[in-house]
């Protein structure tokens, strides 16, 4: 997975309070096990009229946010069902943040584990970010993982937390595969002890 950068643009707004997992990629789309294509479905029910054409009411189909790479959104963010393909799907997308004030449990840990960002802030913090996303194009705040900060495009830094072991994996590009790779040398000397001394096995 890519590292995790300072990340700065126009953030979309999404206020609307527990958004599920079947809403950010409904159950129709789960066929596959690719983590990529899934974009294109991204919150599909609100995106799209059942023509397939687009609504144009819903911000990520706005040409002030199509390229957002960060979502304001309302509380309890990705609860439902524990399909990882949520987080896939925002990725795909080429959303790399999400801030709210909570997260479904599954969804934050799932979140981490594939490149995205979730940021749990106080609901105050949370209307500050909001109010400054609504501006529209005009308006570019920053995520800084590194600094654990967010700069609204005013100025304003909020500071946030994140797991110092979630940050490195996010920093450094590293998904479960990623950090038993980097146990390679250990595992392959182990497996020829292992063969030498059981050769049987």
């Amino acid at each position: 997975m890519d590292k995790f950068e300072k990340i700065t643009g126009v953030a979309a707004p999404m206020p609307l309070i527990n958004i599920d997992t079947d809403m950010i990629i409904p159950k129709l789309f789960l066929k596959t096990i690719k983590r990529s294509g899934l974009g294109v479905n991204l919150f599909d029910e609100m995106r799209y009229y059942p023509d397939g054409s687009e609504r144009p009411d819903f911000v990520l189909n706005q040409p002030a946010y199509r390229g957002s790479e960060i979502i304001i959104a309302g509380d309890n963010f990705g609860c439902g069902s524990s399909r990882e393909h949520a987080p896939w799907a925002l990725a795909d997308f080429g959303i790399k943040c999400v801030i709210s004030t909570s997260f479904a449990d599954i969804f934050f840990g799932n979140s981490f584990k594939n490149g995205l960002l979730p940021i749990v802030l106080p609901q105050a913090q949370v209307d500050i970010l909001m109010k400054d996303a609504e501006k529209g194009a005009n308006a570019r705040m920053s995520v800084d993982l590194e600094a654990q900060e967010i700069t609204t495009s005013d100025g304003e830094v909020i500071p946030f937390e994140v797991d110092a072991f979630k940050k490195h994996c996010l920093l450094e590009g590293l998904d479960d595969i990623g950090l038993t790779l980097k146990k390679k040398a250990g595992i392959s000397a182990f497996e020829e002890t292992s063969s030498q001394a059981r050769p049987w096995v």
